[in-house]
């Protein structure tokens, strides 16, 4: 989902909310076999709010789990979040796949609980990113690099 920053509140309550490119696409491709998730720090919402915005922008139907800090009590960057992620999701790290937007805040510390990791930047990244197995630039590329 894309953030407008001068929003505020839960995103389903937003007057307009919308999907990064090439993420309905991504999702429906991936979704066949592997199961999707969303982990975040959403400040505003907790798992049923973020559900409800992900169903208003159409692609609720894709993800079995959401997860929120507000449930987990743990933020990110704290690697104990994406550790508690995949408890509860009765999976070993190796086998899961953080994609995230933010280097320092998603993607650093889901490598370090062994995680393989995703850079999503619309822009070229301009500081080492030695901790990103990938780096997309299109939401339509993901599916190529799982």
């Amino acid at each position: 989902m894309r953030e407008f920053h001068e929003f505020r509140g839960p995103m389903v309550d937003w007057p307009r909310i919308e999907v990064i490119s090439g993420v309905a696409e991504a999702l429906k491709s991936l979704s066949r076999n592997y199961e999707c998730c969303v982990a975040s720090n959403a400040r505003d919402s907790d798992a049923d709010l973020m559900g409800r915005a992900l169903a208003r922008a159409g692609i609720h139907s894709y993800f079995r789990q959401l997860f929120t800090s507000r449930e987990l009590g743990i933020r990110k960057p704290d690697p104990l979040f994406f550790r508690e992620v995949y408890r509860r999701i009765e999976r070993e790290p190796q086998e899961c796949v953080a994609v995230g937007d933010d280097y320092l805040q998603d993607i650093v510390p889901a490598k370090t609980t062994g995680m393989r990791t995703v850079l999503f930047s619309e822009t070229s990244a301009t500081a080492p990113t030695p901790s990103a197995d990938a780096i997309i630039r299109s939401m339509k590329d993901l599916a190529a690099v799982i």
